[in-house]
């Protein structure tokens, strides 16, 4: 009997040893967040019903309603101006239809261009309804005081100008390019007296880009009544046929000779851009607070944020979706405040968790938080940024070479768990980080390696994500997280090194 009595009991502590050991286990694991939660919400985020998530639209109002709707779900306390929100202004222009890009022969159509897959409208196209012929100018320089002039020798009075959408790569000997954003190009096209421009990719590039949601226009006036246009290499070799020209040679042609070449194709078409735009339209962060468990370093406060917002919609039919860029993010920031939500007591400093908005057009969503923060921003020891985290082969940890200190950490935390942490990193913050950066606030810029092959796609899809991966990048960032609301991290000062 007292055998068995022994028995019994090595039995039972050895079944409570286990239950222990299990709780233990459970509270480090890195896998706590599982790529079933996170795909389940960037598969929301990605619906048709948000539309692309633009700021300023009601696709974006109602993304951020949905999140703020779970934030409350977890009892995350309101951070906003009212709520959940912190609200803001920014530009916003609404693409409607008729989008029209038609190729014309003797006055009539003679091939009819696909919106999303021959062509796209910038983000801040003009409104019009033109039918030109289109002359093609090069990169769109116009520095006739430096010697380099790409409207020198044509007239595109009452005509569409076609130009690279960037910049050379390579520099002439006593010229400096200046501006070369897609508003001062436009404008420069406005004002030599064209009527709409096109944008082309570099053709000689290993993989072209193509034609992509963008919104990010540069500084400047809104040219309401100017459409502007991004159409494929394909469209744009369609218009040069009459030519004898590809538009490869043509990018060949120029970046050899550091010359203008410019010259009217002859070839007409027909554009039709649609837009309502607003100045000042509303949209916001959304933002909420776990706070910390210890009475006084509950005053000092971690932030992990990522945007919300991305290049929206057109026409009503084509949709960028912005998976990986950046519902995945957003999704991660979500998925970790939920699973925060349900072990608080973990936390001694208390946590901001910040989805932003308006990072496509130039952080505005961040830099807003910045300028008008929930909280003394002395205060704030770190920030985590997730951006991007959704594709690739591998994590990077940006701004290693500012905040050392929180790099190192982190790098420790992933070598005991996926060990998918490569060495290469920055210095300046990057994305939504930089505004926290430039005010001395530690930063740590998560992104996977590789991660770009679908930006600003329509491809940028749930099915082009990489599950395991994105599983990772999400559980290093909430393990690093606990590791530095516990408090064992000092908030170092920024490394000024590039």
């Amino acid at each position: 009997m007292k055998i068995l009595r022994q028995v019994y009991l090595i039995a039972l502590y050895l079944l409570i040893s286990f239950e222990l050991f299990a709780q233990i286990y459970s509270n480090t694991n890195s896998n706590l967040i599982s790529k079933k939660d996170l795909l389940e919400k960037v598969s929301v985020l990605t619906s048709d019903e948000f539309e692309g998530r633009l700021s300023g639209s009601d696709g974006y109002n109602k993304a951020a309603a949905y999140s703020a709707e779970l934030f409350k779900s977890f009892n995350l306390k309101p951070a906003g101006d009212e709520g959940y929100f912190q609200n803001l202004k920014v530009e916003y222009n609404k693409i409607l239809q008729p989008a029209v890009f038609n190729l014309l022969k003797e006055g009539k159509v003679f091939k009819e261009y696909e919106l999303g897959r021959d062509f796209i409208f910038r983000g801040f196209t003009g409104s019009a309804d033109v039918k030109a012929q289109v002359v093609f100018c090069g990169y769109g320089i116009s520095q006739p005081e430096d010697g380099f002039d790409d409207y020198k020798d044509v007239n595109v009075n009452g005509k569409i100008v076609m130009v690279f959408k960037y910049h050379p790569r390579w520099q002439k000997e006593g010229i400096e390019i200046k501006n070369g954003s897609i508003r001062e190009k436009s404008r420069l096209a406005f004002e030599h007296g064209a009527k709409a421009i096109i944008f082309v990719s570099f053709p000689n590039d290993k993989k072209p880009q193509g034609v992509i949601g963008s919104i990010l226009d540069g500084e400047g006036e809104h040219l309401i009544t100017f459409p502007q246009l991004h159409i494929s290499i394909e469209a744009a070799d369609d218009i040069l046929e009459q030519t004898g020209y590809k538009l490869k040679d043509l990018q060949s042609k120029i970046d050899s000779t550091k010359q203008s070449f410019s010259f009217n194709t002859y070839s007409k078409v027909h554009v039709i851009a649609t837009a309502e735009y607003n100045k000042q339209a509303p949209t916001m962060n959304v933002v909420g607070i776990i706070e910390g468990s210890d009475s006084v370093l509950k005053k000092e406060f971690i932030v992990i944020g990522a945007h919300l917002d991305h290049v929206g919609s057109q026409a009503g039919k084509v949709i960028f979706y912005g998976a990986n860029d950046n519902a995945s993010g957003s999704a991660g920031v979500i998925q970790i405040a939920e699973t925060l939500s349900k072990s608080r007591s973990s936390l001694k400093r208390s946590v901001i968790f910040v989805l932003f908005a308006s990072e496509e057009l130039g952080l505005f969503g961040s830099k807003h938080f910045v300028k008008s923060p929930p909280v003394n921003p002395d205060k704030i020891v770190a920030m985590l940024n997730l951006d991007c985290i959704g594709h690739g082969d591998s994590i990077q940890i940006g701004n290693g070479k500012s905040a050392p200190v929180l790099w190192q950490l982190i790098k420790k935390i992933d070598e005991k768990s996926s060990g998918l942490m490569v060495e290469r990193t920055w210095a300046g913050g990057g994305a939504d980080a930089s505004p926290f950066h430039d005010i001395g606030i530690p930063s740590a810029y998560f992104v996977t390696t590789n991660s770009y092959e679908h930006l600003h796609e329509r491809t940028d899809r749930v099915d082009t994500l990489n599950p395991e991966l994105y599983e990772a990048i999400v559980n290093l960032a909430y393990s690093s997280l606990i590791e530095l609301a516990s408090g064992n991290y000092q908030k170092e000062k920024i490394v000024n090194e590039n």
